[in-house]
């Protein structure tokens, strides 16, 4: 792990407040960041894992973590109401794909609100978690974040074959895209995490976003299945999604948490 280390460390902006904490297998690193917030590390502490066998995702689901992918989290102290939180998971939104893009090439996108994508394969998903103090504002937030990077052998679980899709097809990435992508990945986020009501931000995170004029299925009830067909308009300043559903012509504008999407095209 010590070649590893010096690589991304080597791809790191040197002015980067960050620890990195590098493991072969973990059960999850928001799970474990968790526990390291709470026991009072400071801001900047960044794990990245090669494989997690309890890996979680959006509204409870698990998050599949073969090791051909990189998993890695980052442990936040940010001076902001909860309220505002997926300010967090959209600035990681735009560093991800800014980071695929630059390291290997491909038109990387975001999908509202916390998934990336190439084509209309989801190869990343982010997952912000907050721990609240005892006045209800953010103690701490684990910013987790899980990027295919290589097909894993076999292939994909058959329950994510439909949708998911890697970096690289084949199951190793090219020498020094691991590291590289680790490194770019929170160069970009650090660079905006200081300020992250500048209004740049959410002008980048529309310029990245697959949403506008998809056809979509707005879920209230992601388990039942139970949803609207509609499609997709516009993104505002508050990250808000914006949609005109078919069935009576109105439009409304979704806050993050309150639904989830699926595409129907």
């Amino acid at each position: 792990m010590t070649q590893e280390y010096e690589k991304i460390k080597a791809y790191l902006r040197k002015d980067l407040p960050v620890r990195l904490d590098l493991r072969d297998e973990v059960s999850s690193t928001n799970t474990l960041l968790k526990q390291i917030g709470a026991a009072g590390e400071p801001e900047g502490y960044i794990m990245v894992a090669r494989q997690q066998n309890m890996g979680r995702g959006r509204l409870g689901r698990s998050f599949l973590s073969p090791d051909s992918g990189i998993y890695m989290s980052a442990l936040l102290r940010p001076e902001m109401p909860v309220t505002e939180a997926v300010r967090i998971t959209c600035t990681a939104g735009i560093a991800v794909a800014e980071a695929i893009c630059e390291v290997t090439g491909l038109d990387a996108r975001v999908k509202w609100v916390n998934d990336v994508y190439v084509g209309d394969r989801k190869v990343c998903g982010i997952l912000t978690e907050s721990v609240l103090d005892e006045n209800g504002g953010i103690a701490f937030a684990v910013l987790g974040i899980g990027i295919n990077l290589c097909m894993p052998k076999g292939g994909f679980d058959a329950s994510i074959a439909g949708t998911a899709d890697a970096l690289y097809h084949e199951e190793t990435a090219p020498d020094g895209v691991r590291e590289r992508l680790i490194a770019e990945v929170w160069n970009r986020f650090f660079s905006m995490y200081q300020n992250l009501n500048n209004p740049e931000i959410a002008n980048r995170y529309r310029a990245l976003s697959m949403m506008p004029g998809r056809r979509i299925t707005v879920l209230s009830d992601y388990l039942t299945g139970v949803g609207r067909s509609a499609t997709a308009l516009s993104i505002d300043d508050d990250f808000g999604l914006t949609v005109r559903y078919d069935d009576d012509g109105t439009t409304e504008t979704l806050a993050t948490g309150d639904v989830s999407l699926r595409f129907l095209d």
